[in-house]
């Protein structure tokens, strides 16, 4: 029992000292002038590749340079953001602008435990005087998700969405109209490969018991989605299941669209693509 409480202890002050290196000074002196490093070159018309801008502070791969790249081009405008599927808003695409650059939004998540995590976390966090992010506990569907955010008063033009519920993320991103991003981050289905694929709504909130694969929708029918919504593909993560839109209009130059073929190149997104053949006797939609 001693030896349990000692170790929790210490995991606890581990995992604490592990968080505060996210948010400490250097980091964030750190990242502010890599946002100038960007704008001069920008001036210059000498931008880095998309491709070469990922790191990771507190996204699960490496969105967070990623955006913190294409909020340099753009700028930062209100600094609002609403993260669709956030588990506890620690492990986020958001978290970093929410922590290190002050910016408001919404942590929506069906799980109430993380996100009682994510509040306990923000209550401290980068300091008591903050002001904080709002936690949201609801399952979302196409028919409430508008409603959900409406709620909160945050409708209209937004800087970043981020969806990644697992599921019907296409089918939210549709539905969605009460909030105008500038960015959308949202995960792709990239076992479906370059092919044009979407699996129809999924009212029941668990993915199919058969088959891990069978939910989302492909790379090619997002973009799709996107255009009809005035969004373009600029990029993805390294391995092309998270995928960059930027809204038509904005730095077009700087941000131009690319392939979405070039998003599907990784060895990861080659070995998922191998274990379509087991899902592929199943209903699917198109774009």
């Amino acid at each position: 029992m001693i030896k349990g409480y000692i170790k929790q202890t210490l995991k606890k002050y581990f995992y604490a000292f592990w968080l505060k290196d996210k948010f400490s000074p250097a980091t964030q002196i750190g990242q502010i002038q890599l946002i100038h490093s960007y704008k001069d070159r920008m001036k210059s018309g000498n931008l880095p590749d998309f491709n070469d801008t990922g790191f990771k502070v507190f996204s699960q791969f490496e969105e967070d340079g990623k955006l913190l790249y294409l909020f340099s081009v753009i700028g930062m405008g209100n600094k609002r953001f609403v993260d669709i599927g956030a588990d506890d808003g620690i492990n986020s695409n958001c978290a970093n602008f929410a922590i290190n650059f002050g910016w408001s939004g919404l942590f929506i998540d069906a799980d109430n435990k993380a996100l009682s995590i994510g509040k306990k976390f923000y209550s401290k966090y980068p300091n008591p005087w903050t002001y904080k992010p709002k936690f949201i506990h609801s399952i979302v569907t196409d028919k409430n998700i508008n409603d959900i955010i409406a709620a909160e008063k945050f409708t209209g033009e937004i800087e970043l969405l981020s969806i990644d519920i697992d599921s019907n993320d296409y089918w939210i991103w549709k539905a969605l109209d009460v909030v105008e991003p500038k960015v959308v981050i949202i995960e792709s289905q990239v076992a479906f490969g370059n092919q044009n694929l979407i699996v129809p709504y999924q009212h029941n909130s668990d993915k199919n018991p058969n088959n891990d694969l069978y939910y989302g929708a492909s790379t090619h029918a997002l973009v799709t989605l996107g255009k009809e919504k005035n969004y373009r593909l600029v990029g993805s993560n390294a391995y092309g299941n998270n995928l960059f839109f930027v809204k038509n209009g904005v730095a077009e130059k700087e941000l131009p669209e690319i392939d979405a073929n070039n998003t599907l190149n990784s060895p990861y997104v080659k070995e998922k693509e191998l274990l379509f053949k087991k899902i592929s006797h199943l209903e699917f939609l198109k774009a």
